[in-house]
């Protein structure tokens, strides 16, 4: 997915660095980039996060978005540091919204969080603007109110924002249908008040197609105000010197986003930024949102994903910077305890379910139980498909789940389900009946089948590499049996008709006809391969091909090193850690947890020479390593592109 950087990607970075060097701490040694984590690389929340909203509250942030028809509506994101997000609480069940259409492209549009006068808002869009309210972003959040207008107001539309101004007063960036874009204040009771800015001039020639979106910030006395182009793309940036609608104050100043110079670069089109942000150390930043697309290669159909942009100032004109492969200088901020952003593992022991899952009707919503058996969730199905999934955060990883169901005809069906957002293309991995107790794996018209001799508990898991999806089946979750060769999912990744309908691909659990148990759900597990390839950050790194698969090499002389984030390694330790690599000189890897500073070293592998493209299996013992992890590999110092890796696994005895 991602490119790497040679020897001179370190003067990219350092270029990079000196943009807003002028604020950040002195730049380190060269050395300390390839061997600790000092770089991103986007998208920070991977899968569908569209229309992100920003909001920075002491040392913490927070982030919120469009949900459309995924409930419970309006998950709330935390980070410390801008790069790690976690689901923090979702601001609206259904119980709470029974007028918001149940349906993929409506729902909710445009969670815009919020703080003023001592509370935390959100703003949103469903047939009308509302709002809920909270003195704390992880909630409890109050019932939504609606938002009154009256005829000077107009339609309060959609995808509006909130503007805190430097006296703290708050105003609602107004935007309705594409000619219509307004300010005007809130009050202490979230109400509008005042009279209307009227700013309909703006895009009264669709100049900035639908000009959507429209964030402000105000640095040095300007005012500056943010419309979108559309869902496609597009972002541009006005400036004025005071809060008005005469048109004479405001200056056009063009495309926010520096052009693209890295044809490498997925997400070419960002927009729908969040209000940029300054930190403590004088810089600035702002997040928005992509489809993901290369040259021949479509993800468009995984939704909008949010990336995170430094705001580089020349003069009072700031500019963001452009969509990039290479890794980023993090801001200058420190990390927390939060993860990678991934698809989360769920052994279901809880009294309540993770915030994490979410489901794409709201019949679903309240057809789950944790306590009809401890320790496994229960779907009940009625005439229809019920589900629990997640958004799909990765292109590479193997979801598994052991599942119980007495099927004894050809409507009983559960097991695993990776679906686009209006459920158009559906691939399914599931105990059923035909004939007989059969386990299936389907997408579109192709199918798999074997007989089931397992039983009604059986393990399946789904692999996917790349656009490539393989279905196994087990009766202990350790000896996996294939279901034939693999399924092609480019036409459920590729960008879908209505664009997807707004959402993008979820993945996680269903049944049909009769319910069914599950003990576990894992997405990223470490006791499978773990294809290199499929890392989320990196440094000093290139992919390399051999033959169909992938390996990963690093590029300088200092070394290198990737993350795959949030690997379940288990309940239960393993016995050893597992490299698949080839080598042309010895060398030494290091295997650590969340971080290669503040994390834990947990295996030293010495890899033996074994020639060009002749891979062998290095492995160390392990002890008293569990749970999801960031699981990060470090290259030795010395010659680059020596070792070149293919996969890691967590192996048990």
């Amino acid at each position: 997915m991602h490119q790497s950087i040679r020897l001179t990607g370190f003067i990219a970075v350092f270029a990079l660095r000196c943009l807003f060097v002028n604020a950040q701490a002195k730049m380190p040694d060269s050395s300390s980039f390839y061997q600790t984590v000092n770089t991103y690389v986007n998208p920070v929340l991977p899968g569908d996060h569209p229309d992100p909203t920003l909001l920075k509250v002491g040392d913490d942030f927070y982030y919120c978005g469009s949900s459309f028809h995924f409930n419970p509506y309006l998950p709330v994101y935390h980070s410390k540091d801008l790069v790690h997000w976690e689901v923090i609480s979702r601001v609206l069940p259904s119980s709470k919204a029974g007028w918001v259409a149940d349906k993929p492209s409506a729902g909710i549009w445009q969670g815009a969080i919020t703080y003023f006068y001592g509370s935390y808002w959100i703003y949103f869009s469903a047939g009308g603007q509302w709002f809920c309210k909270a003195g704390s972003p992880k909630g409890p959040w109050s019932a939504p109110v609606q938002v009154k207008t009256n005829p000077e107001t107009g339609n309060l539309g959609y995808d509006n924002s909130v503007f805190v101004d430097d006296d703290g007063k708050p105003y609602m960036v107004i935007k309705n249908g594409q000619k219509v874009n307004r300010l005007q204040a809130l009050g202490k009771d979230g109400q509008l008040t005042d009279h209307v800015i009227n700013l309909d001039w703006v895009n009264a020639r669709l100049q900035y197609s639908w000009a959507e979106g429209p964030v402000m910030c105000k640095r040095n006395g300007y005012y500056y105000y943010f419309p979108a182009g559309d869902v496609s793309g597009g972002q541009y940036v006005l400036r004025g010197t005071e809060l008005t609608g005469d048109s004479t104050k405001w200056e056009r100043l063009g495309d926010f986003f520096k052009p693209i110079t890295d044809n490498k670069a997925g997400f070419r089109r960002p927009n729908h930024i969040s209000a940029p942000l300054q930190l403590a150390d004088g810089t600035w930043w702002t997040i928005g949102q992509s489809y993901e697309k290369y040259e021949g290669d479509d993800w468009s159909g995984t939704g909008r994903q949010t990336s995170l942009y430094p705001v580089i100032w020349e003069g009072d004109r700031p500019w963001g910077m452009a969509p990039t492969s290479l890794p980023i200088p993090k801001p200058n901020l420190q990390r927390g305890e939060i993860s990678w952003r991934s698809v989360r593992t769920d052994y279901f022991d809880g009294k309540e379910l993770s915030l994490s899952w979410h489901f794409l009707t709201k019949k679903a919503s309240a057809s789950y139980s944790l306590t009809n058996r401890k320790g496994w969730i229960r779907l009940t199905p009625d005439s229809t498909r019920t589900h629990l999934v997640q958004k799909e955060t990765d292109h590479y990883y193997s979801a598994v789940t052991k599942v119980d169901l007495l099927a004894t005809d050809e409507r009983a069906k559960a097991g695993i389900y990776l679906t686009n957002g209006n459920q158009a293309i559906v691939v399914k991995l599931y105990s059923g009946y035909r004939n007989g107790k059969k386990i299936f794996f389907s997408m579109d018209t192709a199918t798999r089948v074997a007989p089931n001799t397992i039983g009604n508990v059986v393990w399946l898991k789904l692999e996917r590499y790349g656009h490539e999806l393989s279905g196994y089946y087990s009766g202990d979750g350790k000896t996996w049996l294939s279901l034939g060769r693999p399924i092609n999912a480019a036409n459920l990744d590729k960008a879908q008709p209505n664009f997807n309908s707004w959402v993008g691909t979820s993945v996680g659990l269903f049944a049909e006809g009769k319910p069914a148990d599950f003990d576990c759900f894992i997405c990223k597990d470490g006791a499978s391969s773990l294809p290199a390839a499929g890392y989320s950050n990196y440094y000093g790194m290139t992919a390399a091909q051999a033959g169909k698969l992938k390996t990963v090499t690093n590029t300088s002389k200092y070394g290198g090193w990737f993350m795959i984030s949030g690997v379940e390694i288990g309940a239960h330790s393993p016995s050893a850690v597992q490299i698949v690599a080839s080598s042309k000189s010895k060398g030494v890897l290091q295997i650590w947890l969340d971080d290669l500073r503040d994390g834990k070293l947990i295996a030293t592998i010495p890899v033996n020479t074994t020639g060009a493209y002749n891979y062998k299996t290095f492995s160390k013992q392990l002890k008293n390593v569990t749970g999801q992890h960031d699981v990060f590999v470090r290259y030795p110092a010395g010659n680059p592109q020596s070792i070149f890796i293919k996969s890691i696994r967590f192996a048990s005895k």
